[in-house]
C-alpha cells in the first residue's frame, strides 16, 4: 500500500501537467455545481413544469415530483464523483445519456442579471452604461443615439 499511493500521486500530478488546468478545473467546477442541486432544486421545478404543461396538471406533482428528486439524486451523485476524480481523466462530463450537463432550469425562468444597485442606472445622471474611456476611436458614449 505504500508503494501505491506515491505512485497515484506522480500519475495524478503527471495527468494535471500533461492536460493543463483546463480540463480538471471545469470538471470540479461542474461538480461543484452538479452537488448542490438539493439547494438549487433545478431539476425539481423542471420536472414538475413539463410533467405538468405536457401530462396533465395532476400528475405534475405527483410524476413529476418523483423524477425530479430522482434526476436530483442523480445529478448530486454525478457531482461528488466528478469532485472526488477532479484530477484525473476524462474531463468531459460523464452520465449524459441521462443528465445532460450544466444547470437546468424550469421553462418560465431563465437566471439573468441580478437585481442589484451595482446593475441599476446610475441614480445621480441618469444614465446607464457608456464606455470607460469616450475620447479614445470607436468607444464614443453616446446619449441620444448619435
Amino acid at each position: 500500500m505504500r508503494n501505491v499511493i506515491p505512485f497515484l500521486a506522480v500519475t495524478a500530478f503527471a495527468a494535471v501537467f500533461a492536460t493543463g488546468c483546463a480540463g480538471p478545473e471545469q470538471k470540479l467546477g461542474r461538480g461543484v455545481s452538479d452537488s448542490l442541486e438539493f439547494t438549487r432544486l433545478g431539476e425539481m421545478s423542471r420536472s414538475i413544469e413539463q410533467t405538468s404543461v405536457f401530462v396533465s396538471p395532476s400528475a405534475g406533482y405527483t410524476v413529476g415530483a418523483i423524477d425530479g428528486f430522482d434526476h436530483s439524486v442523480a445529478r448530486t451523485a454525478m457531482g461528488l464523483y466528478e469532485i472526488v476524480t477532479f484530477p484525473l481523466p476524462p474531463y468531459q462530463p460523464v452520465c449524459t445519456s441521462y443528465i445532460k450537463p450544466g444547470p437546468l432550469y424550469p421553462e418560465s425562468y431563465k437566471p439573468g442579471i441580478m437585481a442589484d444597485s451595482l446593475f441599476d442606472t446610475h441614480s445621480t445622471t441618469g444614465f446607464s452604461g457608456g464606455d470607460v474611456v469616450p475620447f479614445v476611436p470607436g468607444c464614443k458614449f453616446t446619449v441620444f443615439g448619435d
